[in-house]
């Protein structure tokens, strides 16, 4: 079974394979109470978050990783991606700049960006 480290930077590497922008993984461990890290990253069409999601999943559950729950879809902009200790989420533009995850974590400490 992967630590929740590894199934982080496995869902950042598959989202930079599928072209995902400014990618974003957090170590929230101080300062959340549900998850030790968080992935945000933005897709640029509803056919690029679909394959974002899509694939981060098919990666994960070759590892062994299945995910707790899945939230939203791309029609909403938003997909969430519950791991358990991994948080994914996965926006279009707009939305991202919208909920601004970003700023409402930005205590958490940034393990890595790929802008």
């Amino acid at each position: 079974m992967l630590e929740a480290l590894e199934i982080a930077r496995k869902a950042v590497e598959v989202a930079s394979e599928k072209q995902a922008v400014d990618i974003l993984l957090l170590d929230t461990r101080d300062v959340c109470s549900f998850a030790d890290y968080f992935v945000i990253c933005s897709g640029e069409s509803d056919r690029q978050l679909r394959a974002i999601s899509e694939e981060i999943e098919h990666a994960l559950k070759k590892g062994g990783v299945l995910p707790h729950h899945i939230e939203g879809d791309v029609d909403s902009g938003w997909l969430l991606l519950d791991f358990g200790d991994v948080i994914i989420n996965i926006f279009a533009p707009f939305e991202r700049e919208f909920y601004q995850l970003d700023k409402l974590w930005s205590h958490a400490r940034p393990v890595l960006r790929i802008q």
